[in-house]
């Protein structure tokens, strides 16, 4: 998906996307690396459960066995100009990617309004 085709999609452009990943976490350091590289300057990082398509798994506790529904994920989330947005989304991907299920998900959405609180700049200034 080009970055038009992300702004078309989007049916608003304000010239900054959010960019939202779910990933495994001991792929953060190279997804980190990756966004690095293409230019990003901050990301905001939380940790996450979840369960996709993989559900979860079983686990044995004390003799007893328990069903673990949510997995550890790590959450990133990275606000850019719309002109770097694709890069950013193939720079997770490909640094994200095992080809295992439960690698992830990417969601790319509009920034209505972007304010640096500490000088009050907008947008892609706020960046």
């Amino acid at each position: 998906m080009s970055s038009e085709n992300i702004r078309e999609h989007a049916g608003v452009n304000t010239g900054v996307k959010k960019i939202e990943a779910i990933i495994k976490p001991f792929k953060l350091d190279e997804v980190k690396e990756a966004l690095h590289e293409v230019g990003v300057s901050g990301i905001t990082v939380t940790e996450a459960k979840g369960f996709g398509r993989q559900k979860g798994h079983t686990e044995l506790y004390r003799g007893a066995e328990y069903v673990v529904d949510f997995l550890p994920k790590v959450k990133l989330e990275v606000v850019v100009p719309d002109a770097l947005a694709e890069r950013v989304v193939e720079a997770i991907a490909d640094a994200a990617q095992t080809g295992r299920i439960g690698d992830g998900k990417i969601f790319v959405v509009p920034v209505e309004t972007a304010v640096r609180i500490r000088t009050g700049e907008r947008d892609d200034d706020a960046l």
